[in-house]
């Protein structure tokens, strides 16, 4: 990604439609959700709709970040990861991906960014422990025409952006 998104100011007025529309055209590299079987595709949507909100490039350390962000402020759940942990097309997308860069660079980009990472989730674990109101997860549909500021502000995410 070259220049920086819109929807990564954390005082972002694009709506979440708009921050997707941009997310996917900086990004053509992402699997395309309406690709992938319905129940895959939904949770792709949901993560790529996670990208925008969060605020999150989808660099190896935005992408170790974006999981536990979404654990402990929406509505995914373990339960939730284990369903997308366990499809069949996460396996190809891991596939593609070794193929294409190579195990050795895949593991080599996470051990080099995940201490950073850890660092900076210590913090946000603490700051986000029994959380009330949680961002929506699989059911993100109602948020597309609001401000990406306004989504932040109600689900007091703005503390975790840079």
């Amino acid at each position: 990604m070259n220049q920086t998104p819109l929807y990564m100011d954390k005082h972002c007025t694009q709506t979440l439609r708009e921050g997707l529309a941009e997310y996917y055209a900086l990004n053509p590299h992402v699997t395309d959700p309406g690709t992938q079987p319905s129940d895959f595709g939904q949770i792709l949507r949901a993560h790529d709709a996670g990208h925008v909100i969060y605020g999150c490039d989808t660099g190896m350390s935005d992408e170790l970040k974006i999981l536990p962000l979404f654990w402990w402020t929406s509505k995914c759940t373990f339960r939730t990861y284990l369903q997308m942990k366990n499809s069949p097309a996460v396996d190809v997308m891991y596939e593609d991906m070794i193929r294409e860069k190579g195990s050795l660079w895949l593991y080599g980009a996470v051990f080099r960014v995940l201490p950073g990472v850890i660092l900076e989730l210590i913090p946000v674990w603490f700051k986000t422990r029994n959380r009330q109101k949680l961002v929506p997860f699989l059911e993100f549909e109602p948020l597309l025409d609001r401000a990406l500021v306004d989504i932040r502000q109600e689900f007091d995410l703005l503390p975790f952006m840079k």
